[in-house]
């Protein structure tokens, strides 16, 4: 065979070496590339879920503390009305005490 066609060939299957050992390489490195991405997303939802529940219980304790506080004022309208019925039959008598002159 002529040298320069051995040189060829040994050239080319350093070559072929090369790009086996970078495949080589690179199918060791992606399980460990495909491991750190899959971590990151865990992370990820983890912080998303996490928020998203905190969110949920300020919104479960606004809605707790406007129906306390609802509460509380028809108790205090309530309580306004029935004194302010109560003190209507007194302005009443009272008034019409005045307008008949006993008073």
């Amino acid at each position: 065979m002529d040298d320069k066609l051995i040189q060829r060939i040994i050239e080319i299957e350093k070559e072929a070496q090369t790009i086996h050992e970078a495949a080589l390489a690179e199918a060791l490195a992606l399980p460990v590339q495909a491991e750190k991405g899959a971590e990151a997303m865990i992370v990820q939802t983890r912080t998303e879920a996490e928020e998203k529940a905190r969110q949920m219980v300020l919104d479960a304790q606004a809605k707790e503390d406007c129906a306390r506080i609802l509460a509380e004022a028809e108790d205090k309208i309530l309580n306004a009305d029935m004194l302010g019925k109560g003190n209507l039959d007194r302005a009443v008598s009272y008034v019409l005490a005045r307008v008949i002159g006993r008073e």
